[in-house]
């Protein structure tokens, strides 16, 4: 990606090295549990300890539904660094795009960088997890470990794959302005679960379609994208199917507990984001088959 001379967001809060109180839920996980849920959590607009559960089998540890108090803030603003620079660029370059796209409704999102554990208005979490976003407090949470883990575990490389993690969060973000996030939540608590994880699947996916409708307009009209970028988001969307996943975790494929899509149903998605640009082809929940 072609970041020198871009805007960096203000909209990042910095909390690294600043762990909170207490880490939510209980129980253990080793590495191999740890990696398979850092790449499914990545995408997902609840409660990221659920991911863990999915994964384990173990039963979904119980926490209050009411917002919890966020911790110590920390600084605020466009971090020195060179990596927490990548996500600021990244971010501020999503700003730009949905400002255009949906105006006056849009209000930024704020990121928070942390490193360890974090407390949210969703709760206190790990970042074994990886990045979430609460939509109870309108914030991206990101431990930029997660990127080398990404790459060297998951085998999605290159920047543009760490960009669309970004995108990804701010496109759970976009369903919560549009409401699109409380009208799911409110269908899910009605619906069996097999019911609850199909729409489930239908946010992810548009959350992958938003993602390529920022990286549409990157390209187009600020010229972020170099040769091979769109590719290495395809790739990293590849690598985190449901289907993909469950065979290194389970040896076969259960498509009724899938909560996010197939390899080829991200691909799907967020390829369908990247050539149109156009947030109204990102309609999951009116698509029969996807």
């Amino acid at each position: 990606m072609r970041i020198d001379d871009q805007r960096e967001s203000d909209n990042i809060e910095d909390r690294r090295g600043m762990g909170p109180a207490r880490i939510g839920g209980r129980g253990s996980f080793g590495i191999g549990t740890i990696v398979l849920a850092l790449a499914v959590s990545y995408f997902t607009g609840v409660n990221p300890l659920t991911v863990l559960n999915l994964l384990t089998g173990v039963q979904s540890v119980t926490e209050s539904v009411a917002p919890s108090a966020p911790s110590q803030p920390g600084a605020v603003g466009a971090p020195k660094d060179e990596l927490g620079r990548f996500a600021s660029i990244v971010l501020a370059d999503t700003e730009t795009t949905w400002r255009e796209l949906l105006g006056s409704r849009y209000q930024d999102p704020r990121m928070v960088l942390f490193t360890g554990a974090v407390q949210s208005a969703c709760g206190t979490t790990s970042s074994a997890v990886g990045p979430f976003y609460c939509p109870n407090d309108r914030r991206v949470y990101l431990d930029l470990a997660f990127f080398n883990q990404l790459a060297h575990q998951l085998g999605a490389t290159g920047d543009f794959a760490q960009a669309y993690v970004i995108a990804h969060e701010v496109g759970h973000h976009v369903q919560n302005v549009l409401g699109v996030a409380e009208k799911v939540h409110r269908l899910q608590q009605r619906a069996s679960e097999a019911e609850g994880n199909a729409l489930s699947v239908r946010m992810e996916l548009q959350a992958d379609c938003y993602a390529g409708v920022w990286g549409y307009h990157a390209k187009r009209n600020r010229n972020l994208i170099e040769p091979g970028d769109f590719e290495e988001g395809l790739r990293a969307a590849a690598a985190i199917g449901d289907d993909r996943l469950q065979k290194m975790s389970r040896g076969h494929v259960q498509p009724e507990s899938w909560t996010h899509g197939s390899s080829e149903q991200r691909m799907t998605w967020l390829k369908r984001g990247l050539e149109s640009g156009d947030p109204s082809v990102c309609n999951t929940f009116e698509n029969h088959r996807l």
